[in-house]
């Protein structure tokens, strides 16, 4: 039972995420090594931009991710699915777990949209972040492995693994804080007065520490347990999913984005804040910042504690600002999983809590 499916879920594909699956198997025949129909097609319950399905043939399984349907409006670069294909491809042979990637198509006109498909995986994907069912020894081996992909994935020679050009060096938190404020407004439903607030306390308000463009790494945009596979049954990522936020950037961005976890409550956006963590075997949130700090020499535990509340504030508005683009795409009637509406109604609390921090620095 310890698979992709009994964590996350298929079901029929429907609506506008629907597409010819017969002519999909006749471009892949000539082009997928090994490749044979039949073809049978469902989706992936999980995931809330990028639609992703499970390939099922007689002889192996695949999984295509893809752009949504023909009738989704979508913001600007959003959705760029050659630049997930471009870094999982990148990253083959390093320390940092992904799938093997097959094939890319980027002509809309086969199947009504782009799409890729990759290797299928069997493991486990770990959707509640306090880890029920496990022993503290279990638990605290879970977080160390994550610790170290997140610490692989920000000091992987990028430029040498033909990564150069996946985004642009420097003013990194500058440019993230003017995409997020542009998105965040083109998705605004109901007005939220602390959203506005920091869109203008925090292009003001960015660290030293913050600016220094000799440190850029790959960052994954979305780095959390749940985007990790695990293997069935060792503590051991075997895959880091959902890229479609990575590009070139701020290491510290990437890496406080995923502690936020610590701050927010359970129950709200896979939290694990006031649980009681030394009870259950995972680590505090100086302790995972030490040992990261440790494993990749990008700062020191004192030097990311002066600036953690800019951080913080940071990326919940980043956060609060995605769940907005959510919200929106409920209300349009474009969103990909059934999750989305609940998701989406996180954009206020975590626009609250990201004051709050701005507030503390």
């Amino acid at each position: 039972m310890s698979n992709f499916d009994h964590f996350v879920g298929t079901r029929e594909v429907s609506g506008s995420h629907a597409f010819d699956t017969d002519v999909l198997s006749a471009w892949l025949a000539p082009r997928l090594e090994g490749f044979s129909g039949p073809l049978q097609v469902e989706m992936f319950k999980g995931g809330q931009s990028n639609p992703t399905y499970k390939l099922i043939t007689p002889t192996r399984n695949y999984v295509m991710r893809s752009k949504p349907g023909p009738v989704a409006k979508l913001l600007p670069s959003a959705h760029a699915i050659e630049r997930e294909f471009a870094v999982m491809s990148g990253l083959q042979g390093t320390q940092v777990p992904v799938p093997r990637m097959h094939v890319l198509c980027e002509d809309e006109t086969i199947i009504g949209r782009a799409f890729y498909i990759m290797e299928y995986m069997e493991g486990r994907v770990l959707w509640d972040q306090a880890l029920p069912g496990m022993t503290p020894a279990e638990r605290g081996a879970i977080y160390d492995e994550t610790n170290r992909v997140i610490s692989a994935l920000h000091t992987v020679p990028f430029a040498e693994q033909g990564l150069a050009g996946y985004g642009k060096p420097g003013n990194y938190f500058e440019r993230q804080i003017g995409r997020w404020s542009k998105q965040y407004l083109a998705s605004v439903t109901e007005p939220i007065a602390e959203m506005d607030r920091l869109m203008e306390w925090l292009p003001t308000h960015i660290p030293a520490g913050a600016r220094d463009a000799g440190r850029t790494s790959i960052v994954h945009g979305d780095f959390r347990l749940d985007n990790l596979m695990f293997h069935p049954s060792e503590p051991r990522a075997i895959a880091v999913l959902d890229w479609e936020l990575s590009t070139l950037g701020h290491p510290l961005a990437d890496f406080s984005y995923h502690c936020m976890a610590w701050h927010i409550p359970p129950g709200m956006f896979r939290g694990i804040g006031g649980l009681d963590h030394q009870a259950l075997g995972i680590p505090t949130e100086a302790e995972y910042i030490r040992r990261y700090c440790e494993r990749t020499g990008l700062a020191t535990p004192d030097e990311l504690a002066r600036d953690w509340n800019f951080y913080l504030a940071y990326n919940l508005f980043r956060l609060a600002a995605i769940l907005q683009g959510i919200a929106k795409r409920v209300e349009t009637g474009t969103a990909s999983s059934a999750q989305a509406k609940a998701s989406s109604a996180g954009a206020r609390p975590l626009a609250e809590m990201a004051w709050g921090f701005a507030q503390a620095h």
